[in-house]
């Protein structure tokens, strides 16, 4: 039996969710598991339809970060079946107390802490005394390495997707009326943060209008930044070519990935916030769609650079302007969308499990 701890999971919606929800069902199809999560409104429903056990711990984080290791330990010491614990973060594992075998998953952002400072010796307590330590990319394995985590502990296996699944007619044709007849299209799917860089990308649209009349730029998402980008929007006079969309239905979002032809996010890296990797990156191929994606962070590792995208310096704009300009040329994008699309498969969680099986 495995026990799963975790801060982020479904219905709470995002990147990690989907990573913990992918792994849980993985894992749920080898043995027996429990998840502990943290509560989420409305999970009732989400956790009735699961084949496995999920419990939910209330309260302001404070009392989370005690109460769920409580009931974490006391659940262990009653179930001596348990074999392994798998987490999600470090501060899962912080006042969890027993010699089962503890895997922790690391994503860049929350290892990223000066080495020697107080968190850093934090993280360092944890992930040096767990048994195995998974990646989500080779950048997040060279970083923790640098910040002082033992290398022989750490594995790298990408975060895994399921398969594509058909998009509804309706939805196709709704995404094509929101796309007004523009043939040029690039979508971000992400949070509106400022290491996602929709600024710059905003920013090359200025100028890349005027060779490409018709480009449209798409960003689905909510976050801090999302009225700085509106702004900026307004500022440049790109209101016909920037479209911005949150809370939208999962069947629309993928027909608007499946019908655009760039999906665009150079991320940087904004004071101690990387891109760890960028699944993003992946379920876009899934559709055929290649990625530009920046060099600071984990992007290589789901982007194969002039085969299924461009990495680009997500700090300069000339970079970005000139990587969105080579795939729109000569449709240079239906060429590396078609790779993208084979290469995505190697992601596909029938396959990322197995990583997982050499070291459970």
């Amino acid at each position: 039996m495995f026990l799963v701890v975790t801060r982020t999971f479904p219905p709470e919606v995002g990147g990690m969710q989907n990573l913990m929800w992918g792994l849980a069902k993985s894992l749920a199809k080898i043995d027996l598991i429990k998840v502990f999560a943290d509560y989420s409104e409305n999970h009732e429903e989400f956790d009735n339809k699961v084949s496995f056990s999920i419990e939910r711990v209330k309260g302001i984080k404070l009392l989370r970060k005690y109460r769920k290791p409580h009931l974490v330990n006391e659940y262990l010491n009653q179930n001596p079946k348990v074999k392994c614990i798998i987490s999600d973060h470090w501060k899962s594992l912080e006042l969890i107390k027993t010699d089962k075998k503890k895997i922790c998953l690391i994503h860049s952002k929350e290892i990223n802490h000066k080495k020697g400072s107080r968190i850093n010796k934090k993280v360092l307590e944890v992930l040096n005394n767990v048994d195995h330590v998974i990646a989500n990319s080779n950048f997040t394995k060279n970083l923790a390495i640098e910040l002082g985590v033992e290398e022989k502990k750490i594995h790298v296996i990408n975060p895994g997707v399921d398969p594509a699944v058909e998009i509804p007619k309706n939805d196709l044709k709704k995404a094509e009326e929101i796309y007004s007849g523009k043939k040029n299209r690039l979508i971000t799917v992400s949070r509106f943060d400022k290491r996602k860089n929709h600024e710059k990308v905003i920013m090359a649209i200025r100028n890349l209008k005027e060779v490409y009349p018709d480009i449209v730029y798409t960003c689905i998402g909510y976050g801090d930044e999302e009225e700085n980008l509106k702004k900026l929007v307004i500022e440049l006079k790109l209101e016909n070519h920037v479209i911005f969309l949150k809370d939208i239905p999962n069947d629309l979002k993928n027909a608007l990935v499946a019908k655009s032809n760039i999906f665009i996010m150079p991320s940087i890296i904004h004071k101690n916030s990387v891109e760890g990797f960028g699944i993003a990156f992946v379920e876009a191929a899934q559709y055929g769609i290649p990625s530009i994606g920046g060099k600071d962070g984990g992007a290589s590792d789901a982007i194969i650079h002039e085969k299924t995208g461009l990495i680009c310096d997500g700090n300069n704009l000339e970079e970005i302007y000139s990587s969105i300009d080579n795939l729109l040329k000569e449709n240079k994008y239906l060429e590396y969308g078609k790779e993208a699309k084979i290469n995505s498969q190697k992601f596909h969680w029938n396959k990322i499990i197995e990583f997982y099986k050499t070291i459970l």
